[in-house]
């Protein structure tokens, strides 16, 4: 809303000095935030340590014409075309000024206030209500007493909610505030010794904030706070007090149990009589009471918005960032890291703050920014102010994410470059070329530029895994050529792909048509899914706290006893789904898990036919020892067991259950048990289980050389002088270490490495960071690649002189060492 500056004299009860016409958009009462000078006003505030007179001739300077002062200043007669508008206290003003605006909109407010977790508070309530509500919140902790003025002053007529956090540190503050917000919702946090020194009490100081919610229909209590519940008899009887507590007495919202698990909190609560849960990707006791907080607040909007819908909301919280985050970045660049929300106050304050950097001189200043959702404003009206706050900013260089945003391109009149997706970004010339730049990311959450500000400040490693995505089709056909063609796949990429790297092989596998893919665990799942991955995806070793991970992202548990399947079928029941895809494992001789083959099928079968919340899509089973001949006689025993079983299971259903049971081994060595579908293992990555010679290699394990020096014979190399060389040798240090993934064993001449296709062997014990390595009759020098395995040295000579297999070797490689996918 735009305010003549004649009304705003009349509003704040000001004598006018000056006649010129303005219209009023932006307050300022800092001259470093300048940025549209001829729709600001400003507000000449004085302070203990300040006074806001001082900036007014650099502010006219600047463009500005219009100031809110305690006096006229001499030096007024110098600025003949301003308006000065003087009144008694400049604070006072600007405090009239934000409560007239308020007054113009008839929707609900709700007021946040506590000692502790307002701002956290106030941010999860948008991300639980703006799918229903366009909403206008606090920018970060604008809370005081001229933050909250400055808080309200952006309501504007596209809101029909907001959400302001009021702080106070001292008695007589929150009547201002109250004045100011007119709250229709409040919601009191806690009550604890935060600002305490001001306030003889903590009844004081919690009398103090019920004075917010003076005026309120309803009010949100945390009545486990036992000074909130001795305040809350201050409220008004009109009032309707939204009480919880935890200790089973009277309260509008009763919590039943708190239950932590390793990541997450379930939260069980009764509500009108009926009972229910919710969880949240939190384990600390304060964002357990922040989310109580917030569910309350939310059901006293339950008119528009479903507290069920709320409940389901909960498990997405994101954590609050509480202050922007200022990193070295690479190339040369200086990253501001603002992915904490996007509206245009926020990038307002973003930009403010990079500009006040004082490191900036040198570097091209470069705004990475996403569409911003929910602005209630037309793309062109929104990216127009946009366009004109970067230019006024500073801002040299843009890049655009989105559609709306890129609709706009014509706006920007600095250096531009516009993209649909954040993937796009990634993936262009224009994202690799930046280089000795300042920039600030600044997107909305479902862009994920967290994505960016990884990439940006990844430090560059010289040690790399280099993977072969064609070695990885060369080994899947390998396989199927003993396969018949109605035989499926099942392709293991758990354990990060057994190092390599699970999302580049996923992507491959899917583009190859596998059948199915496999991981250990739900978040591996997950991270496949919101990488884009469609296939079917099968997770080995599912918890019980996953349940509902699985069901959102459609990720096909193994199950493998009776209780994980009554927990399964209990949750899936609770969410109201049937026929959830399962696949049953039977224990035929590995004793690892399974149901027991003999025992328990009868009573399987019988238990999942008394459901719909599950179906059986597969049954399966483990070989012990299919690598090698000398089991074949108890493989050919697991696999009369585990067919028997399996056909009582096939036998008990009218649709197709797929059987399998052969994994790498199993598929070259016994074609005959084939059955349905096979699981594809350590075979993919190109090691051959019978013999561990390579198949087609998949992974290069590779760095460089920092240094060669000489040593004379007879001195020691490396920690507790375990090495000595008994000639004068030339010794090589190569940056990659136990903590890489390289084990200490092969220290001290038990192993070697390969440089310019000669052995090196690696002198003294292998450091954290850094091994030495013998490179006395090789032709090498300083920046020459060092091969640790790879094409010239398979993976199974390291594993096979740490008496290991190659699993461990190659999901032992750290995630530190950069991967990097070839794909000819």
């Amino acid at each position: 809303m735009q305010y003549k500056i004649g009304d705003i004299a009349s509003i704040i009860n000001a004598e006018r000095h000056g006649s010129v016409d303005a219209f009023i958009n932006w307050l300022l009462i800092d001259s470093r935030s300048l940025c549209f000078p001829e729709e600001t006003l400003f507000f000449a505030l004085r302070t203990h340590r300040n006074d806001g007179q001082n900036y007014i001739m650099d502010l006219y300077q600047r463009g500005v014409r219009n100031f809110v002062v305690n006096n006229m200043p001499a030096y007024a007669e110098d600025m003949p075309d301003s308006n000065f508008l003087v009144v008694r206290d400049s604070l006072e003003a600007l405090q009239q000024l934000a409560a007239y605006h308020r007054r113009q909109f008839d929707i609900p407010i709700i007021a946040v206030t506590g000692s502790n977790g307002k701002t956290t508070v106030k941010e999860w309530l948008y991300q639980l209500l703006s799918p229903e509500y366009n909403i206008c919140r606090s920018p970060r902790s604008y809370n005081s007493q001229v933050g909250v003025p400055l808080s309200v002053w952006l309501i504007n007529k596209n809101n029909d909610l907001a959400i302001i956090e009021a702080g106070i540190s001292q008695s007589g503050e929150m009547k201002n505030l109250e004045r100011i917000i007119k709250p229709t919702i409040g919601v009191i946090t806690n009550i604890g010794m935060a600002h305490q020194e001001n306030f003889l009490s903590l009844e004081i100081k919690s009398a103090e904030k019920m004075g917010l919610f003076k005026g309120c229909q309803q009010v949100v209590l945390n009545m486990d706070n036992n000074v909130i519940a001795y305040s809350s008899s201050l409220l008004p009887e009109e009032t309707e007090k939204i009480t919880w507590r935890s200790d089973m007495q009277d309260a509008t919202i009763k919590i039943l149990s708190v239950d932590k698990s390793r990541n997450t909190t379930t939260v069980k609560y009764s509500i009108d009589g009926k009972t229910g849960e919710y969880k949240i990707p939190f384990i600390d006791d304060a964002a357990v009471q922040n989310s109580i907080t917030c569910f309350a607040t939310c059901y006293c909007l339950r008119d528009k918005v479903s507290i069920d819908d709320i409940a389901k909301r909960m498990e997405k919280l994101e954590p609050v960032a509480m202050r922007l985050e200022v990193k070295d970045g690479r190339n040369g660049c200086t990253l501001i890291n603002d992915t904490y929300n996007s509206d245009i106050h926020s990038l307002d304050i973003a930009l403010d703050f990079m500009s006040r950097r004082p490191d900036t001189k040198e570097q091209k200043r470069t705004l990475i920014l996403s569409d911003i959702l929910q602005s209630g404003e037309s793309p062109r009206s929104l990216y127009r102010r946009v366009a004109s706050l970067a230019e006024s900013r500073g801002i040299m260089k843009i890049i655009g994410v989105g559609e709306e945003i890129s609709s706009c391109a014509e706006y920007f009149s600095m250096e531009k470059y516009f993209f649909p997706t954040t993937k796009h970004l990634i993936e262009s010339d224009v994202f690799k070329d930046l280089a000795d730049e300042f920039i600030l990311i600044k997107g909305a959450r479902n862009f994920h530029f967290d994505q960016l500000s990884e990439i940006l400040t990844k430090k560059i490693h010289q040690t790399i895994l280099e993977v072969n995505l064609n070695a990885i089709v060369d080994n899947i056909n390998h396989f199927r050529s003993f396969m018949e063609p109605e035989v499926k796949m099942v392709c293991m990429v758990k354990a990060a792909g057994y190092g390599i790297g699970s999302l580049e092989v996923s992507k491959t596998l899917q583009d190859h048509k596998v059948d199915y893919l496999a991981v250990a665990v739900a978040d591996e799942g997950v991270e496949l899914r919101k990488a884009g991955i469609t296939a079917n995806i099968m997770i080995m070793n599912p918890e019980m706290t996953s349940f509902k991970t699985l069901f959102d992202y459609s990720l096909e548990p193994e199950v493998f006893n009776f209780s994980l399947l009554e927990a399964l079928i209990h949750e899936a029941e609770k969410e109201g789904i049937t026929n959830f895809p399962i696949h049953v494992k039977l224990d035929t001789g590995m004793h690892r898990l399974g149901f027991n083959p003999v025992d328990d099928m009868p009573k399987l079968i019988k238990r999942l036919h008394k459901q719909t919340a599950v179906v059986p899509c597969s049954v399966f089973s483990h070989f012990v020892g299919s690598d090698s001949d000398k089991f074949d006689e108890f493989t050919k025993k697991q696999f009369e067991l585990f067919d028997k079983a399996s056909k009582q299971l096939q036998d008990s259903y009218s649709h197709k259950i797929l059987r399998h049971i052969c994994n790498s081994a199993g598929i070259e060595r016994f074609p005959q048990y084939h059955l349905d579908m096979v699981r594809l293992g350590i075979g993919l990555y190109g090691i051959n289980p019978m013999d561990n010679s390579i198949i087609h290699n998949v992974a290069t394990l590779k760095t460089t050389i920092l240094q060669i020096r000489n040593v004379p014979a007879g001195d020691s190399i490396g920690y507790s002088r375990k090495s000595r060389v008994d000639r004068d040798s030339r010794v090589a240090a190569i940056p990659i270490g136990y903590a890489d993934g390289l084990n200490r064993h092969l220290g001290n001449r038990n192993c070697y490495c390969m440089v310019n296709g000669q052995k090196a062997l690696y002198l003294g014990n292998i450091c954290m960071d850094v091994c030495m390595i013998d490179v006395t009759d090789i032709d090498c020098k300083e920046g020459d690649t060092v091969e640790i395995f790879g094409e010239n040295l398979p993976v199974t000579v390291l594993s096979d002189t740490l008496d290991t297999i190659p699993y461990e070797i190659l999901t032992g490689i750290s995630e530190r060492v950069q991967r990097i996918y070839i794909q000819e």
